[in-house]
C-alpha cells in the first residue's frame, strides 16, 4: 500500500510541475491548494530535497522547484524514494535475506509477477503524463 507520504509526495510535485512557470513555489502555497497540512508537507519536502528531486531557495521570493523537466520524473521514482520499495511482500525486498523456503515456495511466482506488474506499469508515467490526464 502506498502511504500518505508517498501520495503527498507525489501530489506536491506534481503541484510544482503545474506551476513551474511561476519559478520558486512556496510550500504553503502548495499546501493551500492541495489541501495538505503545512507541517506534514515540510516532513515529505525535505526527503524530496534530500532524493534529488527539488531544488530550494531561501527568503523571499523563495520556495521549491523541480530540478529537471516534469518529463523525467517517472511515478515509480518517486514512490520508490518515499517508500524505500514497492514490492508486495517482504522476502522480495532489496537486500532482504534469501527466505528459508524460497526453493519450495508455491506463492513466490505469483509476488514475483506481481512486482513486476508494479514496476512496469509505474515506470513509464511521468509527472508530464499526469498534468494532461494519461
Amino acid at each position: 500500500m502506498v502511504s500518505t507520504k508517498g501520495r503527498y509526495a507525489l501530489r506536491f510535485l506534481l503541484d510544482l510541475a503545474e506551476h513551474q512557470a511561476e519559478g520558486y513555489v512556496p510550500l504553503k502555497d502548495v499546501a493551500g491548494r492541495q489541501e495538505i497540512s503545512e507541517k506534514y508537507l515540510e516532513i515529505v519536502v525535505k526527503e524530496l530535497v534530500k532524493g534529488g528531486f527539488l531544488a530550494v531557495m531561501r527568503g523571499k521570493g523563495g520556495g521549491y522547484r523541480l530540478n529537471r523537466p516534469s518529463e523525467e520524473y517517472s511515478v515509480k521514482s518517486i514512490l520508490e524514494l518515499m517508500e524505500e520499495t514497492l514490492v508486495p511482500v517482504a522476502c522480495l525486498k532489496p537486500g532482504q535475506a534469501p527466505c528459508p523456503r524460497k526453493d519450495r515456495c508455491r506463492t513466490l511466482p505469483l509476488w514475483q509477477g506481481l512486482d513486476q506488474v508494479i514496476s512496469d506499469y509505474l515506470e513509464p508515467i511521468t509527472l508530464a503524463d499526469l498534468i494532461v490526464g494519461k
